[in-house]
This record gives C-alpha cells, structure tokens and sequence, in this order.
C-alpha cells in the first residue's frame, strides 16, 4: 500500500494510526501544498489527502478521505476492528468520528496555523516552513477572527474529551475504535502549544499512548516532556 500525503497534515496522522494499529505494510509519498493537484486531480478527480494506494490484489484500489480509508482497512482487514460491531456503539464511534473530523480538526487547523504565524514562529522559521503555512492560511482563509472562533470550538470540545478519556480508556467502549483515532490525530497539532499541554496533561498523554498502540511517532511537541 502506499499513502499520499502531507507531512504535517493531521488527516494523514489519522489515516497513519489506523494503518499502525491494522499492522498494514505500506510506504509514502510526501507531497507539497499547491503542487500536490497536478499529482492528485488526475489520479482522483480531487484535491485533497489522505489517498491510500492498495495494489495488494493486482488491481489498484484508490481511497480518498480519511474517514473512507479507515472504513476500507476495517473492511479489508478485519482484525482489530476499529469500527464496533455493537449498531448503538457502531453509531457513536462513526457519529464521533464525523464530529471531530468536520469540527475539531478544523479547529485545530485554525488554532495551530494562526499559532504557527505568530508566536511559534520559532518553532521553524525557515523560508519553506513559512510558506507552506502561508499557503495554507490563504486556502483556509485562517486569521485572528477565524481562529479565535475555532479557540472557542475546542474550549467546549476538550472538557468533555479530557473527562471522558480519564473515566474510561476509549471513547466509546472497551476498544479502540475510530473515534479515538480521530481524537489522537486530530487533536496532536495542538501539543506545540504551551497552552493547551499545559491545561490538558492528560489528554496529551493518552493521545501518546494511542500513538505507541499504533506504532507511530509520536507528533512534534510529544517526543520531550511538557514544559512547565
């Protein structure tokens, strides 16, 4: 299998989870924003990544979406299901999911870019790094008003995460399924700022466990301890 993506893209985080905890083989083609549509738009008719490539079967397959690439893994290898058989919990993990898919992490997306111009500069400050974010800023129309109405999407959103996450181990359930995934990598981008790793230590510790039961590396701002 291989996996078209952005490095920094907290969607193909998620689609990297759920490869990690299926034990699925698979490489991937970083791409870069803006230049990404001539490799994408003939191959898929759309623009945007995740796209997973699966040639496993002789025939190549191309899912688009995050959301379909994890209901194609759980299809195509049913170990270790991520979307619960139980219809109630099946419907809470994929109402879920959708939620922190079309809400949260494009909150997080605000909020981190909007970070990233301003007081993270420091973070990467070369000339690469400042244009992809400037990039995405303009595609996302990302600024002081846009994201601090995305600030307040999380500040309801994350209580209830962080509550729930420290009563019980998964989101729904006594297994890992797609919310989790979600939450994990759509929260992860905000573990570069202070704020919110100082604020919610153990959500961010539970989004590092979820790494480590996926087998992937941890995202930037979880590989070293929070600063106090």
């Amino acid at each position: 299998m291989h996996l078209l993506q952005f490095s920094t893209s907290h969607y193909c985080r998620k689609a990297r989870l759920a490869l990690g905890y299926k034990g699925c083989s698979y490489t991937i083609e970083n791409l870069t924003p803006g230049l990404h549509v001539f490799k994408l738009k003939p191959l898929t008719q759309c623009t945007t990544v995740p796209v997973l490539m699966d040639d496993r079967d002789q025939s190549s397959t191309v899912i688009t979406d995050s959301s379909r690439i994890l209901a194609y893994l759980d299809q195509r290898y049913p170990a270790s299901k991520l979307i619960p058989e139980n219809r109630d919990q099946r419907d809470r993990a994929l109402q879920l999911e959708d939620w922190l898919d079309a809400s949260i992490g494009t909150a997080t997306r605000f909020v981190y870019y909007q970070y990233r111009a301003n007081e993270g500069k420091a973070i990467d400050p070369s000339l690469v790094s400042m244009a992809v974010i400037a990039i995405v800023r303009r595609q996302y129309g990302i600024n002081a008003v846009t994201a601090k109405l995305a600030e307040e999407r999380l500040d309801l959103a994350l209580p209830w995460i962080d509550r729930t996450w420290k009563a019980q181990s998964f989101l729904v359930g006594d297994a890992l399924s797609v919310a989790d995934i979600a939450a994990a990598a759509l929260l992860s981008p905000l573990a570069l700022l202070p704020t919110y790793r100082e604020t919610y230590p153990a959500l961010f510790e539970r989004i590092a466990a979820i790494h480590a039961i996926c087998h992937e590396p941890l995202p930037p701002g979880l590989s070293e301890p929070a600063r106090s």
